[in-house]
């Protein structure tokens, strides 16, 4: 049986770097539809926080995955892959380009089979014994368990450690980054490659634009909507440093540049997990026509038939 495998135009870079803008005009000039790939922006309600890509930036480009999903429930990687093949197929039925941008990397590795998403069902009992640990606490239960998750963890994000022991304690090991070859599609990564100062300047700018915008009213909003403090912790930075705002904890000054530094370092952290990754053709936004010809000769190369 041979297969034509579909061909995916994927961007990647680190927050702040341009994904958005270069996803739209990518879809402009290859009648493409850009599928979110982020973490936050498949939740309602997380708009200004999230940097959600607005109806007159969409520039009429229809665009897939967002606000699918109620803030109080939790959406995973496993969700994001079943969404995005639907999403890829009605794109193509369409006889249209999918084009896959953002942040959330591990929802990208684990749409291309590079990550083994193992169905160990959540463990509430379990999740509600973790959630009174510390993370320190949490990080030490997993190295007994998986020493080798616990080598690539972030150790200061509680839902993925969490996770880890959930899976460590069903599986007995959380399994590792795994190639699979037979992935259905075909896919070409674009990296934003932007000058360290422009990207610091880019964030600065972005914290200081959405709360002109109402980025705080937003988040009051979804407290009163019953979203808890606890859950927008974890809904990154821009989220906790808010709710940490509002409960009296640190002032705006204090908000705004302790924001903005952990913002900087999270874009470090972004480029350093996509530097590992050899298959992505780094471009410079600026040059379009350069990335245009790079797309149009991939989309041009007979696809290999499997």
């Amino acid at each position: 049986q041979v297969m034509d495998k579909q061909s995916l135009i994927i961007i990647v870079g680190p927050t702040a770097s341009g994904k958005t803008s270069l996803s739209i005009k990518l879809a402009q000039a290859f009648a493409g539809e850009v599928i979110s790939a982020d973490s936050r922006q498949v939740y309602r309600g997380l708009d200004l926080g999230s940097g959600k890509v607005t109806k007159e930036e969409m520039q009429s480009i229809p665009h897939h995955l967002l606000d699918i999903a109620d803030p109080m429930t939790v959406y995973n990687a496993s969700d994001f892959v079943r969404d995005a093949k639907v999403a890829i197929d009605e794109i193509t039925t369409r006889q249209h380009l999918p084009i896959i941008a953002g942040g959330t990397f591990f929802y990208i590795d684990s749409l291309l089979g590079r990550v083994s998403l193992p169905a160990v069902e959540p463990n509430d009992t379990l999740r509600s014994e973790l959630e009174s640990l510390t993370n320190e606490e949490m990080y030490s239960r997993l190295l007994i368990l998986d020493p080798e998750r616990a080598a690539s963890i972030d150790k200061a994000n509680p839902r993925r450690l969490i996770r880890a022991i959930e899976i460590a304690t069903t599986l007995g090991y959380v399994p590792s980054h795994v190639v699979t070859p037979d992935t259905p599609y075909r896919p070409l990564t674009l990296g934003i490659t932007i000058d360290k100062e422009v990207l610091h300047q880019n964030i600065h700018t972005r914290i200081i634009e959405r709360l002109k915008l109402g980025m705080i009213a937003e988040v009051e909003g979804l407290l009163a909507a019953g979203v808890t403090h606890e859950r927008l912790e974890s809904f990154g930075l821009e989220y906790r440093y808010i709710s940490r705002h509002l409960r009296g904890l640190i002032d705006y000054d204090t908000m705004i540049t302790e924001l903005e530094t952990k913002i900087r370092q999270f874009a470090k952290r972004q480029y350093t997990w996509l530097k590992r990754d050899q298959s992505i053709v780094w471009v410079n936004p600026a040059d379009f026509a350069a990335i245009s010809t790079i797309v149009r000769d991939f989309l041009a190369t007979p696809i290999p038939a499997v």
